[in-house]
């Protein structure tokens, strides 16, 4: 039975900025996603990370400082929380879903480090369910369309709805239902046990990385660099 059939998991972070290194979880979820599109009650968090949360952040994720210290629970308990929660989907055989998981999955783990609490990497078992990332997918199998590859975009091309973006909830269920539907039209992904899709990705993150590394170095700035390691960038301190 193919993936895309199977129960699949999201996760998804509002955060503070871009910076893996530097900035911080605003809020998390995650969400199971019946095949049929039936979504059990999502468990989600809400944290204080601890800093000021940037005017250009709070008007994209509706978040401000004074809301997340009044309602947000302490960063380090959540991030043990959150953490706990991904290892056990990852663990439990059920596919996750991460619209871009290098930079979720590698913010968790600057998170983790900040706070000195047990890593993803750490907790997961050698058998630990695949990442399915839509984004690295959908450059996969669609290399040369034109035009954005941000979530809205992926979900207007393969026609899913995604009502409130920004919130984590909302986008952690139009992911799942992007990659389904990216599964389906996409045969030579969709048939891929998730074993062997996991580590396609890893092998096309890498290209597109590259692909990337040598265009800015062409374009741009001669010595442009592109991590390609997904679905989390090693920590080097």
């Amino acid at each position: 039975m193919s993936w895309t059939s199977r129960p699949l998991a999201a996760f998804d972070l509002e955060t503070t900025g871009t910076d893996i290194e530097t900035d911080r979880i605003v809020t998390a979820a995650i969400v199971a996603v019946d095949p049929d599109g039936r979504l059990p009650e999502p468990r989600t968090w809400l944290l204080d990370p601890g800093v000021t949360i940037p005017q250009q952040a709070s008007a994209i994720h509706g978040i401000s400082t004074d809301h997340a210290r009044e309602h947000g629970t302490q960063a380090a308990p959540a991030i043990e929380e959150i953490t706990s929660a991904v290892a056990e989907v990852l663990n439990s055989g059920t596919p996750l879903v991460v619209m871009n998981a290098r930079y979720d999955l590698s913010l968790l783990d600057r998170e983790c480090r900040r706070h000195g609490i047990k890593t993803l990497g750490d907790r997961l078992s050698g058998k630990a369910s695949p990442v399915i990332d839509p984004l690295v997918l959908d450059k996969h199998v669609d290399r040369y369309r034109k035009g954005s590859r941000n979530l809205q975009a992926l979900c207007t091309h393969y026609g899913v709805p995604l009502d409130h973006a920004h919130n984590a909830v909302a986008d952690a269920v139009a992911a799942v239902r992007a990659a389904r539907s990216m599964g389906i039209k996409h045969t030579v992904i969709g048939a891929l046990a998730p074993a062997d899709l996991h580590n396609l990705q890893v092998r096309a993150a890498a290209e597109q990385a590259a692909s990337l590394q040598k265009y800015l170095r062409r374009t741009s700035d001669p010595k442009a660099t592109v991590e390609a390691a997904w679905p989390i960038i090693p920590f080097v301190g």
